[in-house]
């Protein structure tokens, strides 16, 4: 496949190491201090940072930024998730992004996250599955969902998701917050714009309600960026109460009316859904799911 790569400028390596080393040295000074932010969070355990990474590297990471015509980019399609763009595969990164997704998920990194969630001996995920780059386009949107519970080719379960935004100059009328929601699903109990260099972290579980469930009007010549890495680990706490296995879940807000297609796909896809047919039917139809998302994920 012929792809069009970034002709952005590279940072050079030695710059770009420094940045980085000064940038993990400043994460773990603020462990503690974000440690207490995260812990007393609601609806669910998260951090806000802004100015989160280095400005010279942020800077060079959104210059390598695919353009949407593209052909790296995988595109999603629905009701639920209609006009997003996922690329997951690192060969078709730039240099800069390259080198920042193998920072963050290095040993100093994990540390500091760890420090930071409570959440210990968290795994990377090196092909990014469902993570890398995400823009969605003008009209586009994500709804409420909850994300997959478990890996779908190790099995680990799904603990921390890490997002850094990269949308320059970006007003409060284009919309695209990143909302979280309580756990009944009938308040938005906070919403944070996507700014550019602003990084949210948060505990993914069977209750992290989240998404940008109205439509962008940013530009039609605009797109919401991010980078999204999602982090694991071997089994949860026990006290956790999450031993369910489900692939994302997409919820219905107060006043949101689905269509009857919408409708019948989203409870196809719940957790009732799973109590309604016989365990090894279950197992075989997410198997065949997760491997339909495994092939699109490695085409792209």
């Amino acid at each position: 496949m012929q792809v069009s790569r970034s002709s952005a400028p590279v940072l050079p390596l030695d710059r770009f190491q420094s940045e980085m080393f000064r940038f993990v040295q400043g994460l773990e000074a603020r462990a503690d201090q974000l440690a207490a932010e995260f812990a007393a969070a609601r609806p669910f355990p998260h951090v806000v940072i802004d100015d989160f990474l280095p400005t010279a590297v942020a800077e060079q990471v959104l210059a390598e930024f695919p353009h949407p015509d593209t052909d790296v980019w995988r595109n999603l399609k629905g009701y639920d998730q209609g006009g997003k763009q996922v690329l997951g595969n690192d060969q078709f990164l730039g240099g800069n992004l390259r080198l920042l997704v193998q920072e963050l998920n290095s040993g100093g990194v994990l540390r500091a996250l760890e420090q930071v969630t409570g959440v210990k001996n968290l795994i990377v995920d090196g092909k990014m599955l469902g993570g890398g780059l995400h823009q969605i386009q003008a009209g586009g949107r994500l709804n409420v969902h909850v994300d997959y519970s478990h890996h779908p080719e190790t099995r680990l379960n799904r603990r921390l998701n890490l997002l850094i935004y990269l949308n320059k100059d970006w007003r409060e009328e284009y919309g695209g917050h990143f909302e979280m929601w309580d756990r009944d699903i009938k308040n938005c109990e906070k919403r944070v714009l996507p700014i550019f260099n602003r990084c949210v972290i948060f505990a993914t579980s069977s209750f992290s309600y989240h998404g940008h469930p109205e439509p962008l009007t940013c530009p039609p010549d605009r797109t919401r960026k991010s980078l999204a890495l999602y982090y694991y680990s071997v089994g949860r706490p026990e006290e956790s109460g999450e031993a369910i296995e489900h692939n994302t879940l997409f919820y219905q807000r107060p006043g949101e009316r689905l269509s009857l297609q919408n409708y019948v796909l989203r409870a196809a896809s719940s957790s009732w859904f799973k109590d309604l047919v016989p365990p090894i039917l279950y197992r075989g139809i997410r198997r065949t799911w997760n491997e339909v998302l495994l092939r699109k994920a490695v085409q792209k």
